[in-house]
């Protein structure tokens, strides 16, 4: 794998996968030549499948898989985050933050992430004392302390409940838009997908299947008709038939208003995610 400190301009990718085959012992390719480019500040969603090798490919690039020569190529300067936050229960919620950092300011630059993800009240607290939710905000102050470029969510919410996870869901948004890095983020949730990502890409028979541009103003509402439609979309190319089906919206580039028949809202989770938006731009 090769680390590429130097790709940085917007216009050119942070991550660049030519042909990539992954397998494990004598069984079938997981992956499959598969392509896939990035580019700086691009929040790309990924969804497939169980099994279809989504992990796998996160892992390559994080580098705690090898990948064949000339393969892969991503920024030095890297994070993951995963299902689970995995602190260190002997430290200190500071100290998971500093871990690993080697600058005479470890510790005010941790302080200051932890604030920024609103746990600066838990600095001295100890891992096993955090609620589901404030130990998946540590992990998260975790990843952006190191200020990466490429951030590599492995299904961060998946462990949550509900209410939380919307929450959280707001604060990676809000991350995003202040530090701007590349995102991959593996998710088996077709709305989370919608509601955070600049493109959606399906992962099937090892390769991309389906790449998707997601060209809606935010925050994102899931009553939006366009929403709808490409929630109906993004159900059909996983094979999984909607309930609720909504007429294609021809025209994605704008806010469509009152000009097809609203989907079924979800009053609760639109009411928690503009509250948390709201409450983070406050803040």
């Amino acid at each position: 794998m090769n680390a590429h400190p130097a790709l940085t301009a917007r216009q050119h990718p942070v991550v660049h996968v030519a042909n990539l085959v992954r397998s494990f012992g004598r069984g079938p390719n997981i992956l499959d030549g598969l392509d896939l480019a990035i580019r700086a500040g691009e929040f790309v969603a990924l969804l497939g499948r169980s099994g279809s090798g989504k992990s796998t490919l996160l892992r390559t690039l994080a580098g705690l898989d090898e990948a064949p020569a000339g393969t892969v190529t991503v920024p030095a300067e890297r994070a993951v985050v995963f299902q689970e936050p995995r602190l260190v229960p002997w430290k200190r919620v500071w100290a998971n933050v500093a871990l690993g950092l080697r600058t005479p300011d470890a510790r005010e630059r941790a302080v200051a992430a932890l604030s920024e993800v609103g746990l600066s009240h838990r600095l001295e607290a100890w891992p096993l004392t955090l609620s589901g939710g404030e130990a998946q905000r540590a992990a998260l102050a975790r990843a952006l302390v190191r200020e990466p470029k490429l951030l590599l969510l492995d299904e961060p919410f998946a462990a949550l409940d509900a209410l939380t996870r919307l929450k959280t869901q707001g604060l990676v948004a809000s991350l995003w838009r202040a530090h701007r890095p590349a995102v991959l983020l593996v998710t088996h949730d077709v709305d989370e997908a919608l509601l955070l990502a600049d493109r959606v890409l399906v992962l099937d028979q090892g390769r991309i299947g389906f790449d998707l541009h997601v060209n809606l103003e935010r925050p994102r509402r899931h009553a939006q008709p366009a929403f709808a439609s490409l929630r109906s979309r993004l159900l059909r190319e996983l094979g999984v038939e909607d309930e609720n089906p909504v007429e294609p919206v021809e025209e994605l580039r704008t806010p469509v208003r009152n000009t097809a028949p609203a989907a079924p809202t979800h009053r609760l989770e639109d009411a928690v995610w503009a509250a948390s938006a709201d409450a983070l731009a406050r803040s």
